[in-house]
């Protein structure tokens, strides 16, 4: 089994429908009921740092990210369905977690 990362975007068409509590909770409580859900969270503000460069603020609409197990790209996309951002016509992006 695989792990992958569900990296939610700050661009819904729909941000009220995006940051429901009320969808986050009931897709949360589906993704609990998978077993395969390995937590998640919001990401807030935060900075770009490079050698020889001044701090800046962090560029990315990076929202927040799900944890979650799944033999395969494919198989992973099943959490898209019900996640608030990706009904709300946001981005979500599927990265697959490195073995190491």
């Amino acid at each position: 089994m695989n792990e992958y990362l569900l990296l939610m975007h700050r661009d819904a068409t729909d941000l009220q429908l995006a940051d429901d509590p009320a969808r986050w909770e009931q897709y949360l409580d589906h993704l609990r009921g998978t077993g395969l859900f390995d937590g998640g969270s919001a990401i807030g503000r935060g900075e770009e740092h490079k050698q020889h460069a001044s701090v800046q603020p962090a560029r990315s609409r990076l929202d927040g990210f799900i944890r979650v197990r799944a033999d395969s790209l494919e198989s992973a996309r099943q959490f898209l369905t019900g996640n608030p951002v990706y009904e709300a016509g946001g981005t979500v992006e599927i990265r697959e977690l490195p073995k190491g």
